[in-house]
């Protein structure tokens, strides 16, 4: 809060939106009404990297907090999203790039900047992962089977959890509480070891 605060007016800052990568260490949604309001107070543009939507509670909803608090707080955001992960999209790179903006004036400028930026990389990009994508969010069982398949996914990221805390508490008897590797939630962790601590 205190670098939001100090930052430049008008700063850009990228969040992670859920599952931050690399610590693990996800702001409350109190928090997240919090750092909303500062970045709103200074001025500041949010930018949101959401990569792994469902593999922070199992609940793509929950997970999308930040960005609809965001949102509903009158904020123009950016918001980068993929299906790598949470679809098993690897290879393909399947995502969406969203801008809010305040008229449609103010979005036929940026989509001419947008198209500017994406021609020279790729003018027909490959179209086979979003048709995938497309897919299964359009039809109401595969929708409902993904869904499914994300939370078992963040129920076994939390099992691995629960069991590393076990495993360190009771089989190697560390007298460390290790409770930050179960307060933290998706497939990153941040230890607060120190080298010499990971050499030994």
């Amino acid at each position: 809060m205190e670098d939001i605060r100090s930052a430049p007016k008008n700063s850009i800052f990228l969040l992670h939106a859920c599952a931050h990568n690399p610590t693990g260490v996800d702001p409350t949604p109190q928090q997240w009404d919090q750092i909303s309001e500062v970045i709103k107070e200074r001025g500041h543009f949010p930018f949101f990297d959401m990569a792994y939507q469902g593999f922070a509670s199992g609940d793509i909803n929950r997970d999308a907090y930040a960005v609809r608090k965001f949102v509903s707080d009158g904020h123009r955001i950016a918001l980068s999203q993929s299906f790598a992960k949470n679809m098993g999209m690897y290879g393909e790179r399947v995502g969406a790039f969203s801008l809010i903006t305040e008229s449609a004036k103010e979005k036929a400028a940026v989509d001419s900047q947008l198209k500017l930026v994406i021609r020279p990389m790729f003018s027909n990009p490959p179209i086979n992962g979003a048709r995938i994508v497309s897919y299964v969010l359009s039809d109401s069982e595969l929708h409902k089977e993904w869904l499914g398949e994300v939370k078992t996914m963040a129920d076994r990221i939390k099992l691995m959890r629960d069991k590393l805390k076990h495993h360190l508490v009771e089989d190697f008897e560390s007298k460390l509480p290790w409770n930050h590797i179960t307060d933290q939630i998706g497939m990153f962790c941040f230890t607060g070891l120190k080298p010499e601590q990971v050499n030994n």
